[in-house]
Formats: structure tokens, sequence, C-alpha cells
């Protein structure tokens, strides 16, 4: 990257972006992995986001929902009133990533990468929703069905910029739910993800079916033919099972490293129909954990330095001290944490998001700092493993040590911020909550039952 530009509002943005090599970044989960898979390639300038608050925006109304395009998917998991009039919605951003990438990856950032194996695409392609997109010369509003055009490719137009999501909210008459299917509990990439809405009348008929599906085409697909065996009746099992025949005849489902095609096919009809038998029982909201952790709120920082290239320096707040350097458009916040502010607690194990070692808190929040540019934290206030009990241990971190939670020691400055946050967040967690605050760190010794143990040991000190 030559320079990172970081406009503070939209109109700012929008003619920043008629340059043809400024590629827009808000939580860059997916950009910044691009970028670097890509090797060297031409010189590209990337437009922060970040600061533009008026982007960031949740509206809920009788007729409409409006998500920002900086609404990250723990916005959603997080805000009172989405898991009731978008329930789909809310439980894919709970099963995308860890709450560390939660914290930061968007839903925009997931409709515009467009792969058929992102999870909110199918929850909001079965709730109608439609994007809005702007550019210095106008506006326009497109059905987020025509917006794909194939695989990871949009109708989106040069200069152009997603600046929110709408749908109408679910009414009383229509429950839905999404589901997945996937190779591990947590971090898992989707084999097959499916949401569906319906919606019956008085006489529990129904009247409006909604369903689509990911990870088994170029793109998420609706199921037309689904949808229609399914209408005017009472969601009975010949309905159900017709349409689990028709959601597979549909599709031709792909090879990839996570599955054959042949598997995705086997299981589409039993993911329609347990998915249809659970809404027919009320149960859509069933398996939705009490009060999940996001691991801390963001404290919104407006940037101070419009524009960061090689020779511009940076000033972030890295455990109470301020930090100065240049060069930070080319690296990752983990390198200069590490390089220029001396901070090795955090460890590069992935470099793609996935193990948690580099986990830090960004203005209040945990991220993965191998997956920030070092660019978008100038202004902002960092805490590493460092800087968790500067006046001695945290009752955490003496229980790490009582519980022989420490093990090799690698990934545990990880453990300890996240575990930091959560009980920040939450005083006293359930297991649940431990499980789902804890589901984006890896341990390398595989000695989970430990940390755990500190969590709850730690929950319960004066």
């Amino acid at each position: 990257m030559t320079k990172v530009l970081r406009p503070t509002t939209l109109d700012e943005a929008l003619s920043l972006l008629r340059n043809p090599s400024v590629h827009p970044i808000a939580g860059g989960t997916d950009l910044l992995l691009d970028l670097e898979r890509g090797g060297p390639g031409p010189d590209v300038e990337l437009l922060d986001l970040t600061g533009i608050e008026e982007l960031r925006r949740v509206t809920v109304s009788a007729d409409r929902v409006t998500l920002g395009a900086l609404t990250t998917h723990n916005d959603v998991v997080a805000h009172p009133h989405l898991r009731r009039v978008a329930l789909p919605l809310a439980q894919a951003c709970l099963e995308i990533g860890s709450p560390q990438l939660r914290n930061r990856a968007t839903v925009a950032g997931n409709v515009a990468t467009a792969s058929p194996a992102n999870d909110t695409i199918s929850a909001l392609l079965a709730l109608d929703a439609a994007v809005v997109l702007r550019s210095a010369t106008g506006s326009r509003r497109v059905d987020l069905d025509e917006f794909f055009t194939g695989f990871r490719s949009t109708d989106l137009r040069p200069g152009e910029l997603i600046t929110a999501i709408e749908f109408p909210p679910m009414g009383p008459a229509t429950v839905g739910m999404w589901v997945k299917l996937g190779n591990r509990a947590a971090q898992a990439i989707s084999v097959v993800h499916l949401a569906a809405l319906i919606t019956r009348n008085d006489e529990g008929i129904v009247v409006d079916a909604r369903l689509a599906i990911g990870s088994v085409a170029a793109r998420v697909v609706r199921l037309p033919q689904a949808e229609a065996a399914l209408v005017g009746d009472r969601l009975s099992d010949q309905s159900i099972a017709a349409a689990g025949l028709a959601a597979t005849a549909a599709v031709s489902p792909i090879d990839d490293i996570r599955a054959t095609g042949d598997y995705r096919t086997e299981t589409i009809p039993t993911l329609v129909r347990r998915t249809l038998i659970t809404l027919r029982d009320d149960n859509g909201a069933s398996r939705w954990p009490s009060d999940p952790p996001c691991l801390g709120r963001r404290q919104q920082t407006t940037p101070t330095v419009p524009v960061i290239d090689e020779p511009t320096e940076i000033a972030v707040v890295v455990n109470g001290e301020t930090y100065r350097s240049t060069s930070a458009q080319n690296r990752s916040l983990l390198t200069w944490l590490r390089d220029e502010a001396g901070m090795t607690g955090a460890k590069e194990g992935c470099g793609e998001g996935e193990c948690g070692a580099c986990t830090v808190t960004l203005d209040g929040q945990a991220v993965m700092s191998c997956l920030v540019n070092a660019a978008q934290a100038e202004g902002s206030t960092i805490v590493t493993v460092e800087g968790v009990g500067n006046d001695g241990p945290t009752r955490l971190q003496e229980a790490f040590i009582d519980e022989f939670a420490v093990q090799c020691g690698f990934c545990i400055p990880g453990f300890i911020v996240a575990g930091s946050a959560l009980l920040t967040e939450i005083p006293e967690p359930t297991d649940e909550q431990i499980h789902l605050g804890l589901s984006g760190n890896l341990c390398r010794c595989t000695g989970y039952y430990p940390i755990e143990q500190a969590i709850r040991a730690a929950a319960t000190r004066d």
C-alpha cells in the first residue's frame, strides 16, 4: 500500500473514490488478506472508512431496517431489537469468525466480497434486502438478488460505495432462522448455509416463503421452487419434504477443500427439513445464547491525520504511553506493535485471524491485530498483554497460574487479553459465554479445560 486515506465525511470519501487505484476498507478482514495473498502487484491506496460516523447508524422502524455500511457483525449481535426483527441475520452474524473478527468485520463488507460462503448473504436474501449505493455523481438502490452477478462479482460500479443495507423487519406473522453446516463448532467457513423466512395467515397456511442457500454454487441463490412447494400448505411433512427435494434439484453443488459436491447434495434436504420443522414448531430462536459476549464495545476515534504514507508519522497510545513511527501504511498492527512499540506479547500464529494469539484491544474492543492495518490505529488507544496488570497481576493472571493454564505460553497472551475483555463485559460469565468469548483463541497445547477453569476462578475471586 502506498498510502492510507482517512476521510471523516462521506462526501470526502466519495470524492477520493474517483481514483481507480483507491480501495475502500473498513474492517479489512477480507481485503488485507486478499492483498497479502496476491503478492507484489500494482500500488494501491486504502480508503479507510472507519472515521465516517454517518456510516455507523443502525435504525429500526415499523417498515424498514437500515444498517449503515460500518455496521459490524457484533453491532448486529448486540443490538437490542435486531434479533427480534431480523433473527436470521443475527444468527448468521454470530456464526462468523470469532468475537475479535466480528468486532472489525462489517456486514456490508461481507456483501461486497460476494463469496458464496459469506454467511450473512443468505440471511439478507431471505430478508429481501437491498443495497444503497452512492458515488460522487449520485445514488441508487439495488435489490440484493440483482446485486450479485457471479462468483465474487457484483454490480458495484467504479467510484461507488455501499453506504447502507435495507430490508423490511420481520412481522408477527413471520418466522425465520439461519442454519449452517460447518466442519467445526467455531471459526468455520460454511460447507452449506441456509436461511428461511415463512409467513403464515391466521389459519397457519403459508402465504409467503423465502429460502436462500450458500456455499453450493458460484453465488448465494434463492430457491424459488422450494418456496413454491411450501405456499398454500401448513408446513406439513409432505410440503417440507417437497421443498427439500426442490432445493436439492435447484443447485449443482461445488467441490472444494471443505466438502465434495456429492456430500453437499446429500445434506441439503436434511438441512431444509430440519430448518422448516424447527420453524413449524416456532423454535427458530431456541438456540440463541443468553447475552452473547462481544469482547467490548467500540469507542469511536476520529482520525486526525487525513493521509498516511511512507514518511507520515502516526501516534498511538499503547498501554498508556504514546508511540510514534512512520511506514505504518504497509504494516499490520501486530507487526507495528512488535517492531515499533516493542510489545512482543502478541504473537503471529496464523496471520489470518484464526488463532487469536495476536489479540489486543483497540479502542475498547478485542481485535486480531494481524488483520488491522497499522495506519487505521492512528489516534487510537491499544492495550496489549503487557498492559494487563500494570500494577500487579490481575485476578485472571493469578488464576491462570493457580489453575496451571499457562502451558507453553505461546497462545496465552491472546487468551489473557480476550479473557480480560470477557470479564470486563460480563463479570460472572456462564460456561456458554466463556466458550463464545474464547472461541477465537486456539491453544497449541489443546489444554482448554484449565483455561476455562481459570476464567471461572477469576470471576469468583474478590
